[in-house]
C-alpha cells in the first residue's frame, strides 16, 4: 500500500470517531445536564524527505525545505465541555437545576469507592425498606443524593410539602403547618474539570490522579450552602445543534476527500499494473 492509501485509511478512521462524538452529541441534545465533547486531532508520525533543492527557490517559506511525508491525522482527545446550558422551568419538586458552571450534586460512591458528580437535577423518591415513614432522594438510576455530611439524603413521607431552598437547605412542611430542616444538600466546586472522566449516565468520575501528582483536595472545594439551587427546574443539555451540524458537515467532505483521494490512489497503482 502507498502513502497516499495509508494517509486516507488512518484519517478516515480517525475521522469515523469525531462522527461518533458528534452522533453521540446530538443523540443526547435532550438529556439533562448533559455536557457535549469536542474531538481534537495532531498529526500522527511523518517523515522529512530533503530532496535536492535550490536555496534560491526557497525565499520566504515557513516550512522546512523538501517534502514531509506523513501518515495522516489522529484524534487527540475528546473534551468534555462543560458551559452552562440553559434553564428550563418544570414546577416539579424534586427538579433542581444548578445555575452556575463548575457547581455538581455528588451521589453515592460507585462500587469501586470513587466519588461521583453529576449535574443531572432530576431526582425522585425511593421508599426505604427499612423504615416505611421515610424516603431516599435518588437519581433516575436508583444512585442516592447525597447531603453535605455524606450520607444520604432522607425524607419523611409524613411532610405534606417541601421546600429546596437557593443554599441546598431542604425544610419539609409537616401536616400541622409546622416546618423543620430536613438535610443541607452536599455541593462540590470542581476546580479541574479537565481531570474528571465520564462514567455514563451523566455521571463524572476522576481518573488517576496520582498519575498527574494531585490530590482529591486539589481539585475540587466543598462548597455546601452556595447559592446556586433552583427548585423546580433543570438544566438543559449544553449542545447547540447548529454547531454541531456544521462540524458534521465538514467532518463528512473530509471523510469524502480521504475516501476520493484513497480511490484515485487505486487507479494510479491500475493503471501503473497494466503498463505494458
Amino acid at each position: 500500500m502507498n502513502q497516499a492509501m495509508i494517509n486516507s485509511a488512518v484519517t478516515m478512521g480517525q475521522l469515523q470517531q469525531q462522527l461518533d462524538t458528534i452522533g453521540d452529541n446530538l443523540a443526547n441534545a435532550n438529556t439533562t445536564g448533559f455536557k457535549r465533547r469536542d474531538t481534537s486531532f495532531n498529526d500522527l508520525l511523518f517523515q522529512q524527505v530533503d530532496n535536492l533543492s535550490r536555496d534560491e527557490f526557497e525565499m520566504g517559506r515557513d516550512t522546512p525545505n523538501g517534502i514531509r511525508r506523513g501518515s495522516g491525522a489522529g484524534v487527540s482527545q475528546t473534551a468534555v465541555r462543560f458551559e452552562q446550558g440553559s434553564i428550563n422551568e418544570t414546577g416539579r419538586e424534586l427538579d433542581i437545576a444548578l445555575t452556575e458552571p463548575g457547581y455538581f450534586f455528588e451521589l453515592e460512591p460507585g462500587d469501586d469507592g470513587d466519588r461521583r458528580f453529576t449535574r443531572d437535577g432530576a431526582f425522585y423518591f425511593s421508599p426505604n425498606p427499612e423504615d416505611e415513614t421515610e424516603n431516599f432522594v435518588v437519581n433516575h438510576q436508583g444512585d442516592y443524593l447525597l447531603d453535605e455530611a455524606g450520607d444520604p439524603v432522607v425524607m419523611s413521607s409524613e411532610y405534606s410539602d417541601f421546600t429546596i431552598y437557593e443554599d441546598g437547605t431542604i425544610e419539609g412542611v409537616l401536616e400541622d403547618g409546622e416546618t423543620e430542616d430536613v438535610a443541607q444538600l452536599q455541593l462540590v466546586n470542581i476546580t479541574h474539570p479537565q481531570h474528571l472522566e465520564s462514567q455514563g449516565e451523566n455521571n463524572f468520575v476522576f481518573g488517576d490522579l496520582d498519575a498527574v501528582g494531585l490530590e482529591i483536595d486539589d481539585v475540587l472545594d466543598e462548597a455546601a450552602g452556595t447559592e446556586v439551587f433552583q427548585q423546580g427546574a433543570l438544566e438543559s443539555s449544553n449542545v447547540d445543534m447548529g454547531r454541531e451540524m456544521t462540524s458534521m458537515l465538514e467532518a463528512q467532505r473530509s471523510y469524502q476527500m480521504n475516501s476520493r483521494a484513497a480511490d484515485i490512489s487505486n487507479q494510479m497503482q491500475e493503471m501503473v499494473s497494466n503498463l505494458r
